[in-house]
């Protein structure tokens, strides 16, 4: 059944409960495609009308007002037939100058998807970043970036919590041994829905609970070994094991053999910190196959417009 098909049957019909919906796969499915049109649930729309699906659909029911909540009436069936996304009130953020501000600032500015529920968590790496976040020279083989999870709470955008990190592999994988004939692998700058909780180093010496590649994301190639980005040849793919794990509590000043490309948290218990918090998120506790996104982010090119 879809939508249209409720509507004309509505008053033999009723209502249907989250459960009802669940059991139509055609209509789950119909709803799940028109809440992802409203920024209001994220792909892919798999006609699995859960938690996550029911959630979405009571937000566009408290954010339209239709009276009717925790169920498909007809008031709801006909504004999700109507509504577009610049109809639904959006809830103010409130920004400062802070650099939780700022990376928020950035996101929308380069139109990537900024998660403004509760528990919803954004995971952003900043590339040549320091603690007290001020630049640094970004130099080659070092734990010199930041990982963060950012949270929007009451429309005030907070870092929940941040940690040493490198976005690029070390020396050893980019000179000595890279894993790939083209070079090592350099994430592009952006952001990607492309990891799911798992396990980084099945079959190695010290597998550990990881954000394990799952979707597509681009790298670039460092064939010419000069731990750069600029010209190098562009690879797209989703079997790339660049997971995010922990960096073996290796020396600030030397990544060793801890990346080949991955994201990666320089010490052990930091990393144990990010997973506890990261499999807190709202949408992982609902769907515990839940792709996480995580954003890329140049910190010179953050810094340079938008300044403290």
């Amino acid at each position: 059944m879809k939508l249209q098909d409720f509507l004309a049957n509505a008053n033999e019909i009723g209502k249907l409960g989250f459960e009802a919906i669940a059991q139509d796969k055609e209509l789950a499915t119909q709803i799940q495609i028109l809440l992802i049109g409203l920024n209001l649930l994220e792909p892919p729309a798999d006609g699995k009308f859960g938690p996550v699906s029911g959630e979405a659909l009571e937000k566009f029911q408290e954010l339209t007002k239709t009276g009717e909540t925790g169920y498909l009436g007809a008031v709801t069936a006909k504004k999700l037939i109507e509504t577009k996304p610049e109809d639904l009130p959006k809830p103010p953020l409130k920004l400062g100058n802070d650099i939780a501000s700022r990376i928020v600032k950035y996101m929308l500015d380069k139109k990537y998807q900024v998660f403004t529920a509760p528990k919803e968590y954004n995971i952003v790496y900043l590339e040549g970043i320091n603690e007290d976040w001020t630049r640094n020279n970004d130099a080659p083989n070092e734990f010199n970036d930041r990982r963060i999870i950012l949270e929007v709470v009451d429309g005030v955008p907070k870092i929940v919590n941040h940690w040493r990190a490198t976005t690029e592999p070390g020396s050893y994988y980019t000179v000595v041994k890279p894993l790939n004939p083209k070079g090592a692998a350099r994430i592009q700058f952006g952001q990607y829905k492309a990891w799911r909780v798992g396990t980084h180093g099945i079959g190695g010496s010290r597998p550990h609970e990881a954000l394990v590649q799952a979707g597509t994301i681009t790298v670039c190639r460092d064939f010419n070994k000069d731990f750069q980005r600029v010209g190098d040849q562009l690879d797209t793919g989703d079997d790339f094991a660049i997971n995010q794990h922990w960096g073996y509590d290796f020396p600030k000043n030397d990544i060793r053999g801890a990346s080949a490309g991955c994201l990666v948290g320089n010490l052990l218990k930091g990393h144990q910190e990010f997973m506890a918090l990261v499999k807190q998120d709202r949408r992982y506790v609902a769907n515990r196959d839940y792709m996480f996104y995580t954003t890329v982010i140049s910190g010179d090119d953050l810094l340079k417009k938008f300044p403290g």
